[in-house]
Parts: structure tokens; C-alpha cells; sequence
């Protein structure tokens, strides 16, 4: 696997660091381009963050870092649950809105992806590990997110094709996938013990449209999609008809690992801010970081990130081992790196006074992502029952 940086790659630190190199020469002057709009807005407008994004894939891809995640026989670098979570937590400590283009997302290449056929993987993987061709995952339903069992979505079978017939609500990239893939019930009778389907259906299929494009609390600007009538070739089914949820559900503990790194590493970087902050506002002739308050905040927050990056050191460990407890231990670590960052941010605000809600500052976006992450990979919730069913509850 090539890199941009010249160290020699072999511990978690090491590729880390590589990360970090490649985002302060590749990520960094882009986004500085929009320094003034994110200061006035809080964020990079769409189109333009879209168009940027693309380019960073690329150039990542090109680095061998966007797929270095994905297996070897994929064409990816095979890299570990515990050295990518060292690399997700530098992406979120750079503090940067781009750098989510370092590895890929719910665009990219996915564990979904790892059950297709040659020909499909000639169509659809291939151009994804390029960073060339945009995917999307059409799940959420209006009534049907965590329980996945009540998708309302058809497929109907019309002799060598299929007819899928619904709508999916807050699809993350939908407005900009090349491709999605569609859970859609095949057999009702047997609910998701065999009746629901997985396809894959490009977006300029006769049919397939995009309607509202959700304006969200956090960075993302998930789509609805509509299915009208949209014929599919039998050969468009990923994985066994029936069985989506086994291609779908393919290494879901190590992406919740990568969501609870992520975001320690923008508790740390939240953690620097207020640091940086409490040292040189001062408030009653002295700096206010020698109020015990605002050192409470601080301090917390270093005691809470450190706590929570150990445990999710050992979960990613575990997930690599596969030792049994791997499951338990990422949506653990899922839960308490997300809920980590809403606690900081909640503090650097406080820290920041009045000049943390503005965006100027450019901390009260955080909050705002940490509150969306609570709810990605499954929510905290969710999590937390699936836990208590594990060790038989």
C-alpha cells in the first residue's frame, strides 16, 4: 500500500501518523478555502463540499488510503480493526469538515459489497474502490429504521426481472450515489428469516427518483428516494435472495468501532480548543482556566476521552481475535465514544461562554454532529438492548 508520508508503516501510531500527513498537505488547504463561509455558516455549502469530497476520495484512493480497510482479495489493504481505529480517531482530531474523505463512508466500499459476484463486482466494487462510482444504502423506511422487519418496501418477481415498488427516507448520499442498494421484502410470509431481499439498482433506472433532501442537525443531508415500478434483472440480487440482512450486517462492529473513534478524536480535538482557550482569555485580571470550574470541564473531558479511547482499544483488539466478546465490546465502544462527544462539546461551549453557540468559533458544530452520532450504526438505545440480549437479559 503507497502513502504520502515516508515513515515506515507498522504499528497503529505509525499509520496514524501517515493520516495525519496526508491530511495537512491534501485536506487542510482545501478546506481553508472556505474559512470564511464556515465561519459565517458553520459549514461548506453542499455542492462545493460534495465537489471537494470527490477529489479528496480520489486522492486518498490513489494513496492507498480510502480502502486500506477493505480486504486484500477486494483489492484493499486489509488493514485491521485495531490500526484503523488509531486512524479514524486522527481524521476526527484534525477537526476538519473534508477530512471524512480520507476513508471511505457509506459511499464507498462495504461489507455489503463483499458478497458480490464477479460481474457485479466488475460493475459496482470495482469503480467504488476507485472512489470513481458513488453507492448509497436504502434501508429507513417511514416506518421502519432499528426494526427493519416492518420495511414496506416490494420486490415482485415478473419472470427474469423484478419489480420493486416503495420509498426510502433519510438515505445518507442518495441525492449523489451512482447506485443503491435496496432492501426490499420478496417473500412476506417469511418477514427477515428469508423474505427480504437485497438489489442493487442503479439511480438512472426508469423508476427510481429523489425527492426531499432532509436539512439535519448534523453534517449529513440524507435523501428520500422513491421506487416506482423500477424493473430489475435477476442478476441486480445481492448475496442469497431473502438473506439481505447477512451481506448488510458484514462487519457492523467494525464500523461502529470507526464511529466511536471518530469521535474521540473530535473530543481531543475539543479538548485542545479549550485548553488553548482557557489559557488565554482572561476574566477578573486572571485567565479563566484557573477558575475550578472551567478546569472541571476540561479535566472531565481528559479523564472521559482517555477512558473511553482505552476501551475502545481493547474492543477493536477483541474484533480482530474474534475471542466472543467482539460484538458486546464495539457497540460498547460505539456508545461511549458517541456520547463522550456530545458531553465535550457540550463543555467546550460552555468553556467558549457566548462565543461557543457562534459559528465564528467554530465549536458549536460539534455539538451538532455529536447529537447526530447517537443515532448512526444503531442507536444508543438499540445498542444497549441488543447488550442486554447478549449476555441474557
Amino acid at each position: 500500500m503507497s502513502t504520502t508520508s515516508t515513515i515506515d508503516i507498522t504499528t497503529g501510531e505509525e499509520l496514524a501518523e501517515g493520516v495525519r500527513l496526508f491530511i495537512e498537505h491534501e485536506v487542510r488547504p482545501v478546506e481553508e478555502k472556505y474559512s470564511d463561509v464556515i465561519s459565517a455558516t458553520g459549514d461548506i455549502p453542499a455542492e462545493d463540499k460534495q465537489r471537494e469530497l470527490l477529489a479528496i476520495r480520489r486522492k486518498s484512493a490513489d494513496a492507498g488510503f480510502y480502502t486500506m480497510a477493505t480486504p486484500e482479495e477486494f483489492g484493499g489493504g486489509g488493514i485491521g480493526a485495531e490500526p484503523m481505529v488509531h486512524c479514524h480517531k486522527a481524521v476526527g482530531k484534525s477537526g476538519l469538515i473534508l477530512a471524512s474523505g480520507v476513508f471511505c463512508g457509506v459511499e464507498g466500499p462495504s461489507p455489503a459489497m463483499f458478497s458480490m459476484n464477479e460481474a457485479q463486482r466488475a460493475q459496482y466494487l470495482d469503480p467504488v474502490m476507485r472512489a470513481e462510482k458513488q453507492a448509497c444504502f436504502g434501508l429507513t423506511e417511514p416506518g421502519a429504521g432499528s426494526d427493519a422487519s416492518n420495511i414496506k418496501t416490494r420486490a415482485v418477481r415478473d419472470g427474469d426481472d423484478w419489480i420493486i415498488n416503495g420509498s426510502k427516507q433519510f438515505i445518507t448520499n442518495g441525492q449523489y450515489a451512482d447506485f443503491c442498494m435496496v432492501v426490499a421484502v420478496t417473500d412476506a410470509t417469511k418477514g427477515s428469516h428469508g423474505g427480504i431481499t437485497l438489489f442493487l439498482v442503479d439511480m438512472d433506472t426508469p423508476g427510481v427518483s429523489v425527492g426531499g433532501v432532509h436539512q439535519t442537525l448534523g453534517e449529513h443531508r440524507p435523501a428520500d428516494l422513491f421506487f416506482d415500478d423500477v424493473r430489475v434483472p435477476n442478476s441486480a440480487i445481492l448475496g442469497k435472495e431473502g438473506f439481505a440482512f447477512g451481506p448488510a450486517l458484514k462487519g457492523i462492529n467494525f464500523t461502529r468501532l470507526n464511529v466511536g473513534a471518530g469521535s474521540i478524536g473530535k473530543s481531543e480535538y475539543l479538548i485542545d480548543r479549550m485548553l488553548s482557550y482557557a489559557k488565554e482569555r482572561h476574566a477578573f485580571g486572571t485567565p479563566i482556566g484557573k477558575n475550578q470550574f472551567v478546569q472541571g470541564h476540561i479535566v472531565d473531558s481528559i479523564i472521559e476521552t482517555e477512558a473511553a479511547w482505552q476501551l475502545t482499544l481493547a474492543a477493536a483488539r477483541s474484533v480482530d481475535a474474534l475471542d466472543g466478546k467482539e460484538r458486546i465490546l464495539a457497540a460498547s465502544a460505539k456508545i461511549t465514544g458517541t456520547e463522550l462527544l456530545s458531553r465535550v462539546a457540550d463543555r467546550a461551549i460552555q468553556v467558549h461562554g457566548g462565543m461557543g453557540v457562534t459559528t465564528a468559533v467554530g465549536v458549536e458544530r460539534f455539538y451538532r454532529d455529536a447529537r447526530a452520532g447517537r443515532l448512526y450504526e444503531g442507536t444508543s438505545e438499540l445498542l444497549r438492548a441488543n447488550i442486554a440480549r447478549w449476555v441474557g437479559l
